[in-house]
């Protein structure tokens, strides 16, 4: 059902304000009263999806269909009462859109929320909506996660349907959510799953040593503790390198293939249009099409080896513990040489489940001088429930 939108005060500018777009939740299903709100990149039927660029807004119709992940959700119960702010076309990290501005991160002020579902963090982290829908392709829901303060999850790839979003790099886009609260996080995790999730402890934890050396000192100090808590949960626990070249060089591959990815989705419209687009997003693109089939087929071969090492790292039930985030959110503006090391590290730690599709939670369970920080598991591709059973278990205690 559709009607007029509701008027969100926004002191954030977490929401798009060009788009009307509000779905009524249907009464009586499992999220009845809660309010949510969607990354901008997933249509709802009548409004054109933006991405966070005016041309592309410009140069696309409005959608016939409303996005299978919106849609499950207003059939559970709950409303869609906006679109939110992304970095444009989902090609960024920090959050930052030089078209429709930056929203405020509430738990950082002053700092970037994280990208590219921005808005949708925002907007969950300031208390005004219940939950949000963002995406997840290079760490778009487990950084504004880690930086917000918020539960948050890149679910195994394929797990949710990408039926009616404006897509990446298909090969690693998936659809994630965001909460403040580990109740209404397992609530919509069980509607988007289709399941029923029972509480649950792994048989092991690997924490990855690596994956700490490139976090700040100040994360891992204040992560330890967590970290320690978590392995004494599970069956048993070790500390393990996943990588035997470094995470940074392993992270280099899903640069390749995904950008590679990016560029063929995006380069008719590019082509045709000639857009608006900061010269980050442009840049990006630009190092995109420049890669070669030699780089790809490289890329490739890396992937494989990745694919082979993690799946015996996760084998038999077992989680890896890290840090989702080197670092506390970077201030605002920022200039871009300044950002590139942290960009690197970021990736190392993102491309982990990205390149092997496995799902990925974030637990808020750390500051950093008054600033959020979070702790990560990633699971075997499809054990979603189970990861989010044991994030429960974890908050509980």
């Amino acid at each position: 059902m559709t009607s007029p939108t509701i008027t969100i005060p926004d002191a954030l500018n977490a929401f798009c304000l060009d788009t009307e777009a509000y779905l009524a939740g249907k009464p009586g299903g499992p999220l009845a009263g809660m309010t949510f709100a969607a990354k901008d990149i997933l249509d709802v039927a009548g409004h054109i999806t933006g991405g966070g660029n005016p041309d592309w807004k410009a140069t696309h119709l409005p959608a016939e269909n409303t996005a299978w992940a919106v849609q499950v959700l207003v059939d559970a119960g709950a409303a869609m009462v906006g679109k939110t702010i992304t970095d444009e076309l989902t090609r960024g990290i920090f959050g930052e859109n030089a078209h429709y501005g930056t929203p405020i991160n509430p738990r950082a002020p002053g700092r970037v929320p994280g990208g590219s579902s921005s808005g949708s963090a925002s907007a969950v982290a300031g208390g005004l909506v219940d939950f949000a829908l963002g995406s997840d392709t290079g760490g778009a829901v487990r950084i504004p996660s880690s930086f917000c303060g918020l539960f948050g999850i890149r679910p195994t790839h394929g797990r949710i349907h990408l039926d009616g979003i404006l897509l990446q790099a298909p090969s690693y886009d998936t659809i994630g959510w965001f909460a403040q609260d580990v109740d209404t996080f397992f609530r919509v995790a069980q509607v988007l799953l289709g399941n029923e999730i029972p509480p649950n402890r792994p048989q092991a934890v690997v924490i990855a040593e690596d994956a700490l050396e490139i976090a700040d000192p100040a994360v891992v100090e204040v992560l330890t503790p967590h970290i320690e808590r978590i392995a004494g949960m599970a069956g048993s626990s070790r500390r393990e390198r996943l990588s035997p070249n470094g995470l940074i060089e392993w992270s280099a591959q899903q640069q390749t293939l995904q950008g590679r990815e990016a560029w063929e989705t995006a380069r008719e419209w590019l082509d045709r249009t000639n857009p608006r687009l900061s010269f980050e997003v442009g840049d990006r693109y630009g190092g995109s099409r420049a890669i070669t089939d030699a780089e790809i087929e490289a890329a490739r071969a890396a992937r494989s080896e990745i694919l082979t090492r993690m799946d015996d790292v996760l084998s038999e039930g077992t989680f890896v513990c890290l840090p989702t985030a080197p670092s506390p959110a970077p201030p605002t503006g920022q200039r871009r040489s300044e950002r590139d090391p942290l960009r690197a590290r970021i990736s190392a730690l993102t491309s982990i489940a990205g390149t092997i599709g496995a799902p990925q939670v974030n637990l808020p369970l750390g500051e950093v001088d008054g600033m959020p920080v979070g702790l990560s598991l990633i699971g075997p591709r499809g054990t979603d429930e189970g990861l989010i059973g044991f994030a429960r278990e974890i908050a509980a205690l």
